[in-house]
């Protein structure tokens, strides 16, 4: 969802400062009366009424030479946990995360799953 622009932010205020009450503000303009008593409130707080940015960045614990670090534990040893490949990485390379970190590092950034795969067919059923 779009942050409401500049010129409806302007007119719902010019509207509360004629007189109009913020019931009556939302629905001439038809926003929430929420919103338009947080517009006023900012306004009122000295925040200034522009749409505030959205969301935040995402910050990986692994870049660069981290990252290559991983990849070589990973090739040394391609069986390994997430667990312990976590704790692998705290205990050489200092950097403490969760095991989701570590799935979201392992699988969005190198591409490795942990799903099993097989090298041989399956064995054929013996009926007796």
């Amino acid at each position: 969802m779009k942050a409401y622009s500049m010129d409806l932010r302007q007119r719902v205020l010019s509207a509360g400062d004629m007189g109009h009450g913020t019931r009556e503000v939302a629905r001439m303009f038809d926003v929430s009366e929420s919103w338009v008593r947080r517009l006023k409130q900012r306004r009122r707080e000295g925040e200034g009424v522009e749409p505030r940015p959205c969301g935040g960045d995402y910050v990986s614990k692994f870049t660069g030479e981290d990252l290559d670090c991983v990849r070589g534990m990973l090739d040394q040893k391609p069986d390994t946990t997430l667990e312990q490949l976590r704790d692998r990485c705290e205990h050489e390379l200092g950097i403490r995360c969760s095991a989701g970190t570590m799935w979201r590092t392992v699988r969005r950034k190198l591409g490795w799953t942990f799903k099993k795969s097989r090298c041989v067919p399956p064995s054929k059923t013996v009926t007796m």
